[in-house]
């Protein structure tokens, strides 16, 4: 059953957070899986506050097959990344900062997915147990 968390400001980054940490401790991750993983998710949704100011965190436990693991997709309604392939390049950043994020929340994760448009950008990771 998928979970929303709405992301807008710090308490509800916050939260989120603390949500996405109990469904990682629920499915079953070990303390770096799930550190691993829940550094990639922090990193986006600091990215809805920092770029679109409002979104939020689907967090869906998922199964396949013999496999558990965890989905988040964080969703905003910002402006879109003009482009991705900049975005998703290393040490790149739009806002002076390390540019670490989307590239380092990929190597986190065991699968990342982005869909953007002028309407919002939508990521989707998932890791298995």
């Amino acid at each position: 059953m998928t979970e929303r968390y709405e992301v807008n400001d710090e308490a509800s980054f916050q939260t989120a957070l603390i949500e996405v940490r109990t469904n990682l401790a629920q499915t079953g991750f070990n303390e770096i899986q799930a550190a691993k993983f829940l550094t990639a998710v922090s990193e986006l949704a600091r990215n809805i506050l920092k770029y679109a100011e409002r979104g939020w965190l689907e967090v869906t436990p998922i199964h396949h097959l013999n496999r558990s693991g965890l989905q988040v997709d964080a969703i905003d309604f910002g402006q879109g990344i003009d482009d991705i392939e900049k975005a998703m390049s290393e040490h790149y950043s739009s806002s002076g900062t390390l540019g670490q994020g989307l590239p380092g929340a990929k190597r986190l994760v065991d699968e990342f997915d982005i869909n953007t448009s002028p309407q919002g950008t939508t990521v989707r990771v998932r890791s298995w147990v």
